[in-house]
């Protein structure tokens, strides 16, 4: 049994993070299971979420497709180039968007969302899809939080993908 204590505040958050995500999906090989428990673990660690999940890239449709996810269901589908969350696959930059209101070609699909922090998944310099963070907080993530969990999901990223 897992229990969540987010410790957020906590100096040493972002280091307890990575480890308890490592422990989740060590000597588990399921691309899904994986990013299933990834999704609900951060959802429930990190404070003032909304919505927490994946979109992963189909080559075959070639666009974003939903995946694993925690919060109200979501759009499923998204073209490369719309939103917040195809625009950090296009460029492969981390998208840190305070108000999502202001960015062109918001795509809203829960209009609670209001900040938002989307990670490319990252390995050998492809790109696997999208990490989607939302919350109903204008400007709800700091720096460090794109830093660090960009670090984290590019560590996590080389042992699933």
């Amino acid at each position: 049994m897992w229990i969540i204590q987010s410790k957020y505040n906590a100096p040493d958050f972002y280091e307890s993070l990575e480890k308890e995500l490592d422990s989740l999906i060590s000597g588990e090989p399921n691309l899904i299971a994986n990013l299933a428990n990834i999704s609900s673990w951060l959802f429930h660690a990190i404070p003032d979420l909304n919505w927490c999940g994946f979109y992963l890239w189909s080559t075959t449709d070639n666009e974003l497709v939903l995946g694993p996810f925690q919060g109200l269901p979501a759009c499923i589908r998204i073209k490369p180039e719309r939103g917040v969350c195809g625009s950090a696959y296009t460029t492969g930059l981390v998208q840190k968007i305070d108000d999502v209101n202001t960015f062109p070609g918001h795509i809203a699909c829960d209009s609670a969302s209001i900040s938002e922090l989307v990670i490319p998944l990252k390995k050998d310099n492809h790109i696997f899809g999208v990490l989607d963070l939302d919350s109903p907080k204008q400007a709800r993530f700091s720096d460090a939080d794109k830093i660090m969990l960009d670090k984290i999901m590019t560590n996590i990223a080389e042992k699933i993908f």
